[in-house]
């Protein structure tokens, strides 16, 4: 089949996203599918990519490491002829998630969305965000889905939040998978050589786009915590963005600067081995559907420590292959780390064992399956015809632009009042 996706974050940006709509490409097109990604630029991207559009984009919107896709009309409609589309799978509700309902009901393309983020917890990276922002971004993300032909929601805690929220399409619990064979052949010497950890040292590290809706202040803080305990433990730190600078903060003051290996963005082959080198992998993120991050570190043989939340409860079993906390008490996160630290040999084996057998059920080939499964169904029945025009969604969008407006003229109107005041004070 002919598979036209939508998403606006891609690689090289580094996150669960992007990592999901690459890894699910990848299948796709072994498995003889062709799959067209439209996308925004980013920094870095490559001058030349096979079936991938780029859309114009604004650069590190509002301080984060996000670009901001401006559509362009009719720069689709050339691919859109040639590749003569099946189904378009939409990874956001707002942006080119714009784009692909429109394609779709132009078309008569059945759509799908992959409810990826809970939109709510990222609303402090536009201007104004307030309870009453968030508010508009759970009813544009819920409108949107009843815009749709099916929802994926990727773990069932998820797709109960959903039903909870009155989306009313057909909703398929799909998680994003993992391709086990590249994270088991990540070399463990390596990664520590790479990364300048010695050989018999504890390593306990974290993956993922550093920032504030990833609760990496806490993190940073019980990591080096447990790393002021004992001279053999080390921490590394992969990935990049605008946490960066905490995390370190949290180590120097700490006194543990010196056990801190932050590496940054890494390729597929270097962050195997990055994975592989860590004895436990430690998350502390509330906002997550899924915590792909979590289900690769399993898939490298690591056991994890986390903190409860929707799609990581689904992940991580308490005693089986990790430690799961109920509440955020960097106590009980260093007991938790200290308590795999502490483990025999024979316990430690019998994690592993756990850590592997939960890696299997989060195969890609296996959730790619899923996905096409669904694919199908949906090309049989037929796209819903569904008003976008009149619909929540749109009106959810004209009240989140407005409140986004009112916010930015009373940020304006402040600076202007401050640099009048900063100016009278000078006069005097």
């Amino acid at each position: 089949m002919n598979i036209l996706t939508f998403t606006n974050t891609y690689t090289p940006h580094v996150g669960g996203v992007a990592r999901s709509v690459d890894g699910f490409a990848r299948v796709y097109r072994a498995l003889g599918h062709r799959v067209v990604v439209v996308a925004p630029r980013f920094e870095g991207a490559p001058e030349h990519e096979t079936d991938v559009v780029r859309f114009p984009a604004l650069q590190h919107f509002n301080g984060s490491d996000f670009s901001v896709p401006v559509p362009v009309p009719g720069i689709l409609s050339t691919t859109i002829e040639a590749l003569n589309p099946d189904i378009v799978h939409s990874h956001h509700p707002f942006l080119l998630g714009d784009t692909a309902l429109r394609v779709a009901a132009a078309r008569g393309l059945p759509v799908v969305f992959t409810h990826h983020t809970m939109y709510e917890k990222y609303t402090h990276y536009v201007p104004g965000d307030s309870p009453r922002m968030q508010r508009f971004a759970i009813e544009l993300a819920t409108g949107y889905c009843n815009l749709c032909d099916a929802v994926i929601a990727p773990s069932e805690t998820v797709a109960e939040i959903l039903r909870e929220r009155d989306v009313e399409v057909r909703i398929e619990v799909i998680p994003t998978g993992v391709d086990l064979a590249v994270f088991r052949r990540g070399d463990r010497a390596r990664g520590r050589r790479s990364a300048g950890l010695p050989a018999d040292a504890f390593v306990v590290g974290h993956v993922g786009r550093l920032a504030p809706e990833k609760n990496l202040g806490f993190l940073a803080r019980a990591l080096a915590r447990f790393a002021a305990r004992d001279d053999r433990v080390r921490v590394l730190i992969a990935g990049a963005g605008p946490s960066k600078d905490e995390i370190a903060r949290e180590f120097e003051a700490e006194g543990v600067s010196d056990r801190l290996a932050m590496l940054g963005v890494l390729d597929r082959k270097a962050l195997a081995d990055a994975y592989r080198a860590l004895d436990v992998f430690a998350f502390a993120s509330q906002s997550e559907t899924q915590g792909l991050v979590v289900a690769e570190a399993m898939a490298a043989g690591v056991p994890v420590a986390a903190i409860d939340a929707p799609g990581v409860r689904e992940v991580v079993r308490n005693g089986h292959n990790g430690r799961l906390l109920q509440g955020e008490d960097i106590d009980e996160f260093v007991a938790a780390l200290a308590w795999v630290r502490g483990l025999a040999p024979a316990a430690a084996a019998e994690l592993r064992a756990g850590v592997s057998e939960t890696a299997e059920r989060f195969s890609i080939q296996r959730t790619a399956q899923q996905a096409l499964a669904l694919y199908a169904d949906l090309i049989r029945a037929g796209a819903a015809a569904r008003p976008v025009a009149q619909s929540p969604w749109e009106s959810a969008k004209r009240r989140l632009a407005e409140e986004w407006k009112i916010a930015r003229n009373i940020a304006t109107a402040a600076g202007d009042a401050w640099l009048t005041l900063d100016r009278s004070d000078d006069e005097q």
